[in-house]
């Protein structure tokens, strides 16, 4: 079993490495491998999609690589099991919104749009902890509970069109999506490898699914 974080220049990619490693050791899930080269998402058992900054940089540098998203929409459609992290959850959406239009994977139809809180004290970024809620049960947050903690930093998020594909959302001022699912893809908004046990469980859940 091998478990390829996509490396295409966006952000840094030690703690999740690191993270995926150590639950991987602590599951029997196999290899974890950081890479930048289509060959190695056409020949990985699961895929992991980090991202860090706006949208459209994130979605400008992975079509740069070549051959790096036909790899991993070819792997989706075939059914492997996929997770896109922060931006690269974003990138799942119909559109972003940040900075004009820009086309997401529209593999959850939906936008990409700026979190609006409905309180002036709440800052955006939205920079931090918060509780989860769990809307729907899903294999990759089993045991993780309403009101464990995950990690965010972002200023958008993505509102799905069919509320379904929601599996989990936090308040911040307003109802803000933290994960969502369809089929055999899986987003967190937050990060879980920064996100410590609730992080760590939902890590081992992914390298463990079989969607």
């Amino acid at each position: 079993m091998k478990t390829v974080i996509v490396d295409y220049g966006s952000g840094n990619l030690a703690s999740a490495e690191k993270s995926f490693q150590r639950m991987a050791a602590e599951t029997g899930g196999g290899l974890v491998l950081v890479s930048g080269k289509a060959e190695d998402v056409l020949a990985a058992d699961r895929i992991v999609l980090p991202g860090v900054g706006a949208f459209a940089d994130c979605r400008a540098g992975l079509m740069a690589v070549e051959g790096m998203f036909e790899a991993i929409s070819e792997r989706v459609k075939q059914g492997t099991p996929f997770m896109g992290i922060c931006v690269g959850m974003q990138l799942m959406a119909t559109r972003g919104l940040e900075h004009g239009e820009t086309p997401g994977f529209d593999w959850i139809h939906g936008d990409v749009v700026r979190m609006v809180p409905n309180d002036p004290e709440l800052k955006i970024p939205h920079m931090g902890w918060n509780e989860l809620m769990i809307d729907r049960p899903h294999p990759v947050f089993e045991g993780v509970e309403p009101g464990d903690h995950a990690y965010f930093v972002h200023s958008y998020h993505l509102t799905p069109r069919e509320p379904s594909h929601r599996i989990a959302h936090v308040a911040y001022g307003e109802f803000i999506t933290a994960a969502v699912a369809r089929g055999n893809i899986v987003g967190t908004q937050f990060h879980p490898e920064k996100s410590q046990k609730t992080g760590l469980r939902v890590i081992a859940n992914f390298l463990k699914w079989k969607p």
